[in-house]
């Protein structure tokens, strides 16, 4: 079935604000390359759209009502956005469910070292990724140093023009010929992604100068010891801002958008619902890269703990309650699916992959192999979302992950799933996915947006 280019349908005017969005976004992802940063910005643009802290309202024993509109924040890695709809809580929730987590270089806890007159900082690389892409580029560090007396310190170096970029060496194409005969998952190994940092000794140090004069520079800036690196987060990615993409600026170059490109625009489309009938959810996690684990990942209790306490603070709690809630919800996994490039036709099937400007792209199932580890949603629920679109003219198109056992990925969707909720993967397609640089359309971008929006009002 084909689909036309969504770009067709806008005149010029409308076509000036798919690009204001987009300039938006663009601006969020060049800003917002960690979880912590993410949730900071969405949570401070949250506060401005009438959004108040749940611990506040828990405090002051305050109780929610219809049209009420509450956040929650677990560890500052990941947010959960509610308005209390006119329905009553145990008829189910309209969730969209994104991730805000994406690949990176992590310092490693003793990363510090000296060697041959230069300063390196030791890695261990943080999702899926192609090692060798990681290499010969400017890098920016962003993370938090939290001191012994709790003392949080922000960092961030290499973003700003006035501000030093570090980077991951590569082996010169002159020496490279044993190299060259590796397979790509070893061209570069994991343990050689080390950061090169400085080369200036320090007056006057005999025993590793090179590593003093940073130490220096660090406790100059940052009041930073060495051993206060066992209590930092620090992420190594790639510097300087998100780029339109493409001589007629259609589309945008930035890291991080998988999967930040669909988490901002269903961040947004929370904030521009007004009087829905169900309540609406927009829930951004941490470590989905990884398997969704940890007290920050999907499979963490922290959104079924805090749908308790809303319906809690609406004095409608009960475990059966809760139970109902959930099982009775509908979610959009907001996560991203693998854009077609005429490049490497190979690993696609033309007919079931998903295409730069036609829209959202839904994946009835992702897994691998024989769907192995996926949600597979129900037709039910497809033929519910295809009749919200279609009334409201929002471009869509249907897809799958490759190739049958060509790879394969995964998403929140099966965790969410367990609940008996009806859930399917709905978000952008990507070119470049993993990558540091990944590539995506502003005219998918914006129908994304909009189709969050008609889901979170239209969906019963």
């Amino acid at each position: 079935m084909k689909r036309k280019n969504a770009w067709e349908k806008y005149n010029e005017n409308e076509r000036k604000e798919i690009f204001r969005f987009c300039e938006d976004y663009r601006k969020f992802i060049s800003e917002c390359k960690t979880e912590r940063e993410c949730v900071e910005a969405l949570t401070a643009k949250a506060e401005a759209n009438g959004y108040r802290n749940l611990n506040d309202v828990i405090t002051s024993g305050e109780k929610l009502q219809t049209g009420d509109k509450v956040y929650a924040v677990n560890m500052k890695k990941m947010l959960a956005l509610f308005q209390i709809g006119t329905e009553a809580f145990e008829n189910g929730m309209n969730i969209l469910g994104g991730h805000i987590d994406s690949p990176r270089l992590d310092l490693k806890q003793n990363p510090l070292y000296e060697s041959d007159s230069l300063a390196l900082l030791e890695t261990h690389y943080y999702g899926g990724v192609k090692k060798y892409q990681w290499v010969a580029r400017p890098m920016a560090l962003h993370g938090i140093v939290v001191k012994k007396d709790g003392t949080s310190i922000n960092v961030s170096i290499g973003e700003k023009d006035d501000e030093p970029v570090v980077g991951v060496s590569d082996l010169l194409i002159h020496l490279a010929a044993k190299q060259m005969d590796k397979k790509g998952a070893r061209v570069v190994e994991g343990e050689d992604l080390n950061i090169l940092i400085g080369s200036i000794p320090l007056d006057g140090e005999e025993t590793e100068p090179v590593k003093a004069n940073i130490l220096k520079i660090l406790k100059e800036k940052y009041d930073m010891e060495e051993a206060d690196f066992q209590s930092a987060e620090l992420e190594a990615v790639p510097a300087g801002p998100a780029r339109d993409y493409g001589l007629d600026s259609s589309m945008i170059i930035g890291y991080g958008q998988d999967d930040r490109v669909c988490s901002y625009p269903s961040a947004e489309a929370m904030f521009a619902v007004k009087d829905p009938a169900r309540t609406c959810v927009c829930l951004l996690v941490d470590k989905e890269e990884i398997g969704s684990v940890g007290a920050t990942g999907m499979h963490s209790r922290f959104f079924e703990n805090t749908v308790a306490e809303v319906m809690n603070c609406m004095g409608a709690y009960s475990e059966l309650g809760v139970r109902r809630a959930l099982g009775r919800s509908c979610v959009l996994s907001s996560d991203v699916s693998a854009a077609f490039d005429p490049n490497y036709p190979s690993v696609m099937e033309k007919n079931n992959c998903a295409y730069f400007c036609k829209g959202l792209t839904f994946n009835k199932y992702t897994g691998a192999r024989g769907k192995s580890g996926s949600n597979d949603a129900n037709p039910e629920y497809i033929a519910k979302l295809r009749n919200i679109l279609d009334a409201k003219e929002i471009s869509y198109q249907t897809s799958e992950l490759g190739k049958v056992d060509e790879g394969g990925g995964g998403t929140i969707a099966y965790i969410l799933a367990n609940y008996g909720m009806e859930v399917i993967d709905s978000g952008i397609a990507v070119q470049n996915m993993h990558a540091p640089y990944e590539v995506t359309s502003k005219v998918d971008i914006y129908e994304a947006r909009r189709a969050y929006e008609a889901f979170l009002l239209e969906m019963k």
